[in-house]
């Protein structure tokens, strides 16, 4: 695929460039409680801004079902995305309305504009080709060439994803193209020891990706909510914890293929219980095989937090995708803490795999330069791991 350099080579001076970014950042009312998607985007803003191009950024946020919703503009990203440029960006209060064909016929060189969230619009994210495609025939018209720096939505068939690059000339942005040479230094030849950590809720969501990795992998580490269906396929107790009783068999299976390939799949022993989610709840280590009946797991316990990190400590390539426990209480954030430090002082190719592992890194102040790179797309990693063609990256293709 064409990259931003391909572009700047040919100049954009005096064009309009219709750059597709990832602006899906956490809101409490109106304040982004972390604006690390908005900041990926910079260097690829301020490259075409700094060659002359003005520029028509579109993204999502949320799910608003296709039609305007308050609570999901863009006008807060707007903002900050201009305190972040330091260059005054235009908000249009529409997507492809007359609003929004004001603002990019005024353009001029070098300015910026924000689309409102493409999502208010049904055509973005519809299933039917042609509704999509005319909704990407009307952001096309606005511009002469289209860059996608979203990687957080490339596994998105949808029209300003997928669509609008086969009616523009397309490149791939900076963030784009470094995600994707990441994901390639993971998937192809790896520096081994290559251990993967895996958390989060659901052991569903990643079922794919562990079949996928169990003949790439070292070492996979569990942990999480999804540690509990595991620890009940070992024939565990596992109280009031998260629980996918249809997922026990399969994981009964993974823990056997595991075992057959050599990979040492690594389970906690102990975990942090309470008698209720909640930040307020009294913690209380208990071994795995003695969860209390009326207590859930959430977190995962100290010493499997430090056999973690020992499993870490030599490890050549990790990636990591999916929090240890309740990071966002207090008293449940040990677990997830202990992993990204020892993520930090190892000396391994490191990758956060987005998501919530990335909102933990920046909630619990581990140093973000600790790490060789921290992505910005959860889904659209843990796909490109699965081994599935993302739609966006299709379009690229040259």
């Amino acid at each position: 695929m064409k990259t931003l350099d391909a572009l700047l080579s040919e100049g954009v001076a005096g064009r309009r460039v219709l750059v597709r970014a990832d602006l899906n950042v956490p809101l409490d009312g109106t304040r982004i409680t972390d604006d690390g998607r908005i900041r990926a985007v910079l260097p690829t803003l301020t490259a075409l801004r700094g060659a002359g191009a003005a520029l028509v950024v579109c993204a999502h946020l949320g799910r608003p079902g296709g039609r305007p919703a308050a609570e999901y503009s863009l006008a807060p990203v707007a903002a900050r995305l201009s305190e972040l440029l330091e260059h005054p960006v235009r908000f249009a209060g529409d997507t492809v309305g007359p609003e929004a064909e004001a603002a990019v016929a005024a353009l001029t060189d070098g300015e910026v504009l924000l689309l409102e969230n493409l999502r208010f619009n049904p055509g973005e994210t519809s299933k039917d080709d042609d509704e999509r495609g005319r909704f990407a025939d009307s952001l096309a018209a606005f511009a002469d060439v289209y860059v996608d720096d979203a990687f957080g939505a490339v596994h998105r068939r949808h029209a300003s994803v997928y669509d609008v690059a086969a009616r523009l000339p397309h490149y791939a942005g900076l963030l784009v193209a470094a995600e994707v040479d990441v994901l390639r230094r993971l998937t192809e030849e790896p520096e081994r020891p290559y251990t993967v950590v895996l958390g989060g809720a659901k052991v569903s969501d990643k079922l794919a990706v562990i079949a996928n990795l169990l003949d790439k992998v070292d070492r996979l580490l569990i942990g999480g909510g999804m540690m509990f269906t595991f620890l009940a396929a070992q024939g565990h107790r596992t109280g009031t914890s998260l629980l996918e009783a249809d997922q026990v068999e399969q994981c009964r299976r993974f823990l056997a293929e595991a075992a057959e390939r050599g990979v040492k799949l690594v389970l906690p022993v102990d975990t942090v219980v309470a008698d209720r989610f909640a930040a307020d709840a009294e913690p209380q280590v208990v071994d795995v095989s003695a969860i209390p009946d009326d207590r859930m797991g959430l977190d995962i316990g100290p010493k499997s937090a430090q056999a973690f990190a020992d499993e870490l400590a030599d490890a050549r390539t990790v990636f990591w995708n999916g929090p240890m426990g309740v990071f966002e209480f207090p008293s449940f954030a040990e677990g997830t803490r202990i992993v990204g430090r020892a993520l930090v002082e190892s000396s391994a190719f490191s990758v956060v795999g987005g998501g919530d592992s990335a909102a933990a890194v920046r909630a619990l102040r581990i140093p973000e330069d600790g790490f060789s790179h921290i992505s910005t797309g959860g889904g659209a990693s843990l796909e490109y791991l699965e081994g599935k063609t993302l739609p966006g990256l299709a379009a690229l293709a040259d």
